[in-house]
């Protein structure tokens, strides 16, 4: 089961995500800091590890717009946040896809800060509600880059594979 520990609404930036003006720090170890720095008492709790991994962020529409930084991917990607949205802008998504972040389209997501949730291949349940809400699947190669940890260690495999 995974906790929902932050809920947004549509048209979140990757400003929001990670202020412009952290942009000189780009190591990815380093970029969890700044996760939502504007949101205080959020990123109190992340600089405090106070997050289980595998905890969502729950957003509505479009989420991740704005400007390509990718770090807006790599400090949620840090603290292992899952992030179900109803769908995300195309430059996040694809940056999110390359550092391994666990992302999942399900466009009739409903869910409150301190739900717990059951994630599927197919569905998300809401524990709470006992409601769910179908997963929009991301294309086969598309998930294989997440299910490896991102595009990195996807290509590492596959060329120790094609080395047997």
């Amino acid at each position: 089961m995974s906790k929902v520990v932050l809920k947004l609404a549509d048209d979140v930036s990757t400003d929001i995500i990670y202020p412009g003006r952290f942009m000189a720090t780009v190591l990815p170890t380093e970029t969890p800091q700044y996760a939502f720095a504007d949101l205080v008492d959020f990123n109190t709790r992340v600089k405090k590890k106070e997050f289980q991994p595998q905890s969502v962020i729950v957003a509505g529409r479009n989420f991740g717009c704005g400007s390509s930084r990718e770090q807006a991917a790599s400090c949620l990607k840090g603290p292992e946040f899952i992030v179900i949205a109803r769908d995300f802008a195309r430059i996040f998504l694809q940056n999110s896809i390359n550092l391994g972040l666990n992302t999942i389209i399900c466009p009739d997501i409903e869910a409150s800060e301190g739900d717990e949730l059951k994630i599927t291949a197919t569905q998300v349940v809401n524990l709470r509600t006992e409601n769910s809400f179908k997963i929009v699947p991301l294309p086969q190669a598309r998930q294989a880059i997440i299910d490896a940890g991102g595009l990195i260690p996807y290509t590492r495999q596959r060329l120790m594979q094609t080395k047997r």
